[in-house]
């Protein structure tokens, strides 16, 4: 090869690899020190390549909790699978950097990538400018899994404080959950207005998810310890409890659970944003059939009727009652719906 067109290309290669070194740990710093939500494209990758791996053992199994099951690791395997990838990818670079620098052949400048980014030191063959680039490769690398490792205990404490809620919210709701259970829980004095402190411990939990959920993303995909519950499911609970409040127990709304209904329709829809590029900048308003045979009226007269015969004052117009009910619903229901989908949750259902 001509020298000129050998030292083009050297010249090419380096500058390329120096882009995929630079690329990916840009990755790395966005997905975990850059202190809001940001799509970062090469995470995206990573993750949908094991999902599709995961989406289709789970289409093997024959039972919820078996899919449940199968799910539950997906996202541990795809959160140790990023610096993996990070480190490959940083290896990549640095092997095309050392044959830039006439390092030697392809395989050996790999051999060298490795032995640096591993800290190994099992080659010690290269000149200057190699040595300066084996050094900043070995701190990558430790850079890289360092993030990742100091890291897991935020994830892990975010967990644990989200499903804390949802384990709580189990034992309100009945088995299975409801809006008209919970709804009677919080009647537990006669007076459901009153009971402010848990509508605002909901509204702090919604602020956590929005927070949580789209900063560190994979927090969405953890399953929680019990297969038949999610938080999906439980911010669906909380706001159709809300919603079944607003639209059918006659009475002054109390201004704390306006704030919390407003909260959890922001996260939810936030998190939906987050993972659906295609989603719209505000919820998008879906009213359902008005009419007596409309899907879920029937659940819902029945939740009306259930509250009444527990002490609480129903609206008597039922149908204006429903109209308001779907109003309402129709500010998160096509992000509860995504989300239920995305994370594979359990059935999610209306007050009924």
């Amino acid at each position: 090869m001509h020298p000129y067109l050998l030292l083009a290309l050297r010249i090419i290669t380096g500058l390329g690899g120096m882009v995929l070194v630079i690329s990916t740990l840009s990755a790395a710093i966005r997905s975990f020190v850059l202190p809001r939500n940001e799509v970062v494209r090469l995470n995206v990758w990573v993750f949908m390549g094991i999902r599709v791996l995961f989406d289709l053992a789970a289409k093997l199994a024959n039972s919820y909790e078996r899919r449940d099951k199968i799910m539950a690791h997906y996202a541990p395997v795809a959160l140790v699978a990023l610096p993996v990838c990070w480190e490959a990818l940083v290896s990549v670079g640095y092997t095309a950097m050392y044959w830039a620098v006439s390092e030697g052949s392809w395989l050996h400048c790999y051999q060298l990538s490795g032995s640096s980014l591993l800290t190994l030191g099992t080659i010690d063959d290269f000149s200057v400018v190699g040595g300066i680039l084996t050094y900043s490769e070995a701190t990558l690398g430790l850079l890289l899994l360092t993030l990742l490792l100091s890291y897991l205990p935020t994830i892990y404490q975010a967990f644990s404080r989200r499903e804390a809620t949802v384990a709580l919210l189990e034992l309100r709701a009945g088995t299975p959950p409801t809006a008209a259970c919970l709804l009677r829980w919080l009647n537990h004095d006669g007076s459901v207005q009153n009971d402010d402190q848990q509508w605002a411990a909901w509204e702090q939990w919604f602020v956590e998810i929005e927070e949580s959920h789209t900063s560190l993303p994979i927090l969405s995909f953890f399953r929680s310890p019990q297969p038949g519950r999610s938080w999906v499911t439980a911010g669906g609970l909380i706001l159709d409890t809300a919603a079944l409040l607003f639209a059918a127990v006659d009475g002054p709304q109390p201004r704390q659970a306006q704030i919390t209904f407003k909260a959890g329709c922001l996260a939810l829809n936030r998190v939906y944003r987050f993972f659906d590029t295609k989603a719209g900048a505000e919820p998008t308003t879906l009213l359902a059939d008005e009419g007596e045979s409309a899907p879920g009226r029937v659940g819902f007269d029945q939740a009306c009727q259930e509250l009444a015969e527990h002490g609480l004052k129903v609206c008597e117009d039922r149908a204006d009652a429903w109209r308001r009910y779907c109003e309402l619903r129709s500010r998160y229901t096509t992000a509860l719906n995504f989300l239920a989908r995305l994370t594979m949750a359990p059935g999610v259902k209306s007050a009924g």
